[in-house]
Order: structure tokens, then C-alpha cells, then sequence
């Protein structure tokens, strides 16, 4: 896989490749969300109007991804492209902390972020997807 952190033209990144190359079998995962094993919900809003908590959320949705890669045969060393949704761009920070414990900031993927105004859910405070290609 080729990752074009910053080519010639392009303005600076944060964590993230312009352009990645890769052969292989693709294996496209579904956008995963802030659930559990069990489908509860993590990092919801306390009973007392506490907000949800994001870094939580974001954890257990790269966890989410990260089994959903290694079904298919893949690992985080094989992912091409993310796309991100958030509601809330404040989150942006914990996102980029987050990411960067799952993935080789060395070598990043693709990424696309998009604000949105909700979710399916209206707790869930992120989504993302990943398309990733196993060589060989």
C-alpha cells in the first residue's frame, strides 16, 4: 500500500493520507456506530442531563471496527479510507486522539470527515466506515 501523505500542491494534513494505492481484495465495512457487544450504548448521556461522552463513543466505534476488519481478515495496517460523521465538530480533537491509537500515524488512511446534523440514533454522537485491502 502507498500512502501519499502530501503531495506536491496539497496543503498540510492532520492525520490523514491525500491519496492511497493499494491491490488487493477490498473489504468495505459498514458504518459502525456506539454500541457494545450487547448493543448497549457506551458513553450515553447520565440520567442526570450529564452529556455523552465522546472519547468513550469513539473508542468503542474504532473497537467496533476493529473486529469488523479482523472477520473479514484485514487489520488496521490495511485500511485505505475511513469516512467519519460526527454531530458535533467540537469532538474533532478526541477523533484525531482516538484515531491515532488505532491506526499507524506513520502511514494513515484516506479520510473524509462530515459534520451531520444527527445520527439513526439520536445519542450516538459518531459514525464511521472503513474500506480496507488485504493483499495477497
Amino acid at each position: 500500500m502507498q500512502h501519499h501523505l502530501r503531495p506536491a500542491g496539497l496543503p498540510p494534513v492532520n492525520g490523514y493520507s491525500h491519496a492511497v494505492v493499494a491491490t488487493g481484495t477490498l473489504v468495505a465495512v459498514s458504518g459502525q456506530v456506539p454500541l457494545d457487544a450487547s448493543g448497549a450504548l457506551v458513553g450515553c448521556p447520565g440520567p442526570d442531563g450529564e452529556p455523552a461522552d465522546p472519547q468513550a463513543q469513539i473508542r468503542q466505534v474504532f473497537t467496533n471496527l476493529g473486529a469488523a476488519l479482523a472477520a473479514a481478515g484485514a487489520g488496521w495496517g490495511d485500511v485505505a479510507k475511513l469516512t467519519v460523521f460526527l454531530t458535533d465538530l467540537a469532538d474533532l480533537p478526541v477523533f484525531r486522539t482516538v484515531r491515532d491509537e488505532f491506526v499507524d500515524t506513520g502511514r494513515p488512511p484516506a479520510c473524509s470527515l462530515v459534520q451531520v446534523a444527527a445520527l439513526v440514533h439520536p445519542e450516538f454522537r459518531v459514525e464511521i466506515d472503513a474500506l480496507a485491502v488485504v493483499s495477497g
